[in-house]
């Protein structure tokens, strides 16, 4: 992953007002001029519409909602290793070696270092889009503020320098996207120890991402004593995964209710858990399983669910929640 960026120096360029692109002396000189003439105000009118174009294509408000919006959800995401074959080694006929097989000759030390190379790289990538980011936004304001201007005099004197920044801006936008999709992590050191004469293959570290996983907030409801989780991916992986679920009771009053929690492997999206207390609230969470690949885990989603109230007391103490460890049962939904 390159993180060799164009246009982070942008936001040197301070600008106190939309004039501050000019020149002062091409200022000056034009406001000499009481009135455009013919062939200026045409000028004037075409640049205005090119500019209005930039920042209605390339820097729409649209588009830098979508990015906003695509920036939150990577900040959201799990991040992992893989391996991959980068070719066999010179006159080995045999298959390529597996990412499974590849585990158990690389060098586990090496590998956890490279885990932690791997998390400071992802955390420097989300910090420059952000950086990005907000170069664009501040970008689509101060092109905004030049083009509500009235006079067209000073828009056309400094026209070279507002070029010059829809370049940078172009730039910059490029690097953003360019950098959204996690690249190749950097390896300084071999993985692999030497172990005689057996050929091993190159082999190369990617960044990969996993969507995140959330609540269903309209499935996932709660009753008396108990409550009916329901969670999902949006991009769903090819291999079936494995979840953590962790619930706990908000404010227990009595030692006994501190036992009122737990950690519980899930293999679906779907899970009941039973005998809880009525009139409680309870917080959930929910993640991908640990994973021998993983680097990097900014996020996950927690519900807080209140169960309804029991039946009036003495009426039917036999449905009251238990206090004690919860029995789970995986949901048949």
């Amino acid at each position: 992953m390159n993180f060799q960026v164009t246009g982070l120096g942008l936001d040197k360029m301070k600008l106190d007002s939309p004039q501050s692109f000019l020149d002062q002396e091409e200022v000056e000189e034009a406001e000499d001029g009481q009135l455009l003439e013919p062939e200026a105000w045409r000028t004037y009118v075409e640049r205005r519409n090119a500019l209005q174009e930039f920042l209605t294509s390339d820097l729409s408000p649209h588009l830098l909602k979508r990015h906003h919006a695509r920036m939150e959800l990577l900040k959201k995401c799990s991040y992992y290793i893989e391996i991959l074959p980068k070719h066999l080694a010179l006159g080995d006929q045999n298959p390529l070696v597996l990412p499974t097989t590849m585990f158990q000759l690389i060098d586990p030390w090496k590998f956890q270092r490279m885990k932690k190379v791997g998390a400071a790289q992802t955390k420097i990538q989300l910090l420059l889009l952000g950086d990005l980011l907000e170069q664009l936004d501040h970008g689509r304001s101060e092109l905004d503020a030049l083009l509500e201007s009235p006079d067209p005099r000073p828009f056309l004197a400094g026209w070279g320098l507002v070029e010059q920044r829809l370049a940078d801006l172009s730039a910059v936008m490029d690097s953003f996207l360019a950098m959204m999709v996690p690249g190749r992590l950097h390896v300084k050191h071999r993985l692999v120890s030497d172990i005689g004469a057996t050929k091993i293959p190159h082999i190369r570290l990617m960044l990969s991402t996993k969507m995140p996983v959330m609540f269903d907030r309209k499935e996932s409801v709660a009753h008396q004593d108990w409550v009916s989780l329901r969670w999902f991916v949006t991009i769903q992986q090819a291999v079936p995964e494995q979840f953590e679920l962790r619930y706990k009771l908000l404010d227990p009053r009595t030692q006994q209710e501190c036992m009122q929690c737990g950690i519980i492997p899930v293999a679906a999206c779907a899970f009941d858990i039973r005998n809880l207390l009525p009139n409680r609230a309870y917080k959930f969470t929910v993640k991908r399983a640990e994973s021998y690949t993983l680097v990097y885990e900014p996020w996950r989603d927690s519900l807080t669910l209140h169960t309804r109230p029991g039946p009036p007391e003495g009426l039917a103490p036999s449905r009251l929640g238990k206090l004690g460890l919860s029995l789970t049962t995986p949901s048949e939904r």
